[in-house]
């Protein structure tokens, strides 16, 4: 994978070569309770995530308070079903008064927090809070306008690709870079809550960066943690994930959220993948060593005397693994030996009389 992608968000350097950069979604977890969402930074933390994620915007901002069959939800998430956007969005948004202690929450837990910005009002508020890094979700792709607010700010930028088509993603990343966006990673997400595991054709993932010259990622919304851990293997350098405490406490993404335990679980399973990814290795390495026994070589199977041939009787290739390669058996057959060899002995070129 390409490291000429890379980038920090605070002191965390995202993409190839380094640790998976895990973020913890609250979307809306918090349930508009500040004490809650305050928890829910806490947990993150203790459960080692190395970001923490919240929403900006209002009903407002997102829609039109409208009773028209367009703005009601249907066949999405059944706790959405019926509903009208602007009802879902009103108890579903985060209080923007919230944010400066919520940050401070997050800075005493030495976790990363930014937002993800839903129109150039939140993003001139988010300016104001001095934000460290933007995200942008997959509905939103295709707002150029705002594209285009959130890349003249030149903050980092990680950004869902959700339903959007190739030709989409190709305008979307043209947008922030002709206007002054660098730092860039791109999320494979599937757009439905949740999403299947036969939906989310992670190997898109490894085609993230080859295709669109960004650094690779998931946003998740599948159930559990499997699909985020697969995704290692995919080349995922960035994972999202939806965050809450109790699923049981109820909340428009609890359903697809994970809780604190499997949190844990998921930051520990991909700091095993990493270690498993490794690098291209051909060869023995040296863990395998003890069990080098295990190999064929050429030892001597019964004595030989100084100046007496080698032959089919006397070297054999047999386990264990200390002598000249199986290979060479044809070119030392009807050579003589250079020494006295006991049985048993692993044989090597000093025992080979030149020629």
């Amino acid at each position: 994978m390409n490291k000429e992608y890379n980038f920090k968000i605070g002191n965390r350097e995202i993409g190839p070569g380094n640790p998976v950069f895990i973020i913890a979604e609250m979307s809306a977890n918090h349930n508009q309770d500040f004490e809650r969402a305050k928890e829910i930074i806490k947990s993150a933390a203790e459960s080692g995530a190395d970001a923490i994620k919240i929403q900006t915007y209002t009903p407002d901002t997102l829609t039109i308070d409208c009773k028209k069959e367009s703005f009601i939800i249907k066949d999405a998430n059944p706790d959405w079903d019926g509903k009208k956007l602007y009802e879902l969005y009103k108890t579903a948004y985060m209080p923007w008064e919230w944010y400066s202690e919520l940050r401070k929450t997050a800075e005493d837990c030495g976790i990363i927090i930014f937002s993800t910005a839903y129109d150039e009002t939140s993003v001139d508020f988010l300016e104001k809070m001095d934000i460290p890094a933007y995200k942008i979700a997959s509905f939103e792709l295709n707002d150029i306008n705002l594209l285009v607010k959130i890349a003249k700010t030149e903050k980092p930028i990680i950004i869902s690709k959700g339903m959007a088509t190739i030709e989409e993603i190709e305008l979307a990343l043209s947008t922030l870079r002709n206007n002054g966006a660098k730092d860039i990673a791109l999320l494979h997400c599937v757009s439905s809550y949740p999403a299947k595991p036969e939906d989310m054709n992670l190997i898109t993932i490894s085609d993230l960066e080859e295709k669109f010259r960004t650094v690779p990622g998931l946003s998740d919304h599948s159930l559990g943690i499997t699909m985020s851990i697969e995704s290692v293997a995919f080349g995922a350098c960035v994972i999202e994930k939806h965050f809450t405490l109790k699923r049981s406490d109820g909340g428009p993404d609890s359903s697809f959220s994970i809780e604190p335990k499997e949190l844990k679980q998921l930051v520990e399973s991909v700091r095993e993948a990493e270690k498993a990814i490794g690098k291209i290795q051909y060869g023995i390495i040296e863990s395998e060593l003890a069990n080098i026994a295990g190999r064929r070589s050429l030892f001597v199977v019964r004595d030989i005397k100084a100046g007496q041939e080698f032959t089919t009787e006397n070297i054999r290739s047999i386990r264990p693994g200390y002598g000249l390669a199986p290979k060479f058996l044809p070119e030392i057959l009807g050579k003589k030996a250079a020494k006295d060899i006991e049985r048993g002995i692993p044989l090597n070129w000093g025992l080979v009389a030149k020629s």
